[in-house]
């Protein structure tokens, strides 16, 4: 269905309130070209496993507003990978407007999505940083970096013994990129890291 699923579980603040950890789930439609291919992935052989590994290419910040939730138990026909990715984050599982209507026309069961609340139907939403009230509902903000990730495949060309030029795949080309989610939440106690940035 071209999905891609983001789990962040962030570790929670017991003297505020907060269980152990809190866990997110963001799904957004993965776009053809923006990761390679597993079948190449699979026939790239990779050097040095262990080493830490620097992206080669740094891309731009994706600011994204996750405005409609996702229902966990029927999640299973966007992507059978949502039950085991999201199941810590299961009343947290947020994807985006565009992203529904991509996959309504594929097929897909518009029961498991749900709306979120937006500033226009609550006039007073505000952001959760610069909201007073840990009871009130907000929008959330949540950041996070994928340090390293298969972006491209890297072609390299060899001559024949009559010249010739031809091109074939020898490696692999790393990005790396960020990403900010904004998301209603129905209390600002579920969105306390929001105060520190």
């Amino acid at each position: 269905q071209e999905v891609k699923i983001f789990r962040a579980l962030i570790l929670g603040e017991l003297e505020r309130g907060q269980s152990q950890f809190q866990a997110l789930c963001f799904i957004t439609r993965l776009h053809r070209n923006e990761i390679i291919p597993s079948e190449s992935m699979a026939k790239l052989r990779q050097k040095n496993p262990r080493t830490v590994r620097q992206a080669e290419e740094v891309r731009g910040l994706e600011h994204l507003s996750m405005d409609v939730a996702v229902n966990f138990s029927k999640g299973a026909q966007l992507s059978s990978h949502i039950h085991n990715v999201c199941a810590e984050a299961k009343e947290a599982i947020y994807t985006r407007e565009e992203d529904v209507k991509f996959w309504l026309e594929k097929g897909v069961d518009g029961s498991m999505f749900e709306v979120l609340p937006q500033t226009s139907d609550l006039p007073d939403l505000q952001r959760c940083k610069l909201c007073g009230d840990r009871w009130k509902p907000c929008i959330c903000s949540y950041s996070l970096s994928i340090e390293w990730y298969p972006c491209m495949l890297k072609y390299c060309k060899s001559r024949d013994a009559g010249g010739k030029v031809s091109s074939y795949k020898c490696g692999i080309r790393s990005c790396q990129k960020g990403y900010t989610f904004d998301y209603y939440v129905p209390q600002k106690q579920l969105c306390l890291w929001d105060e520190e940035t």
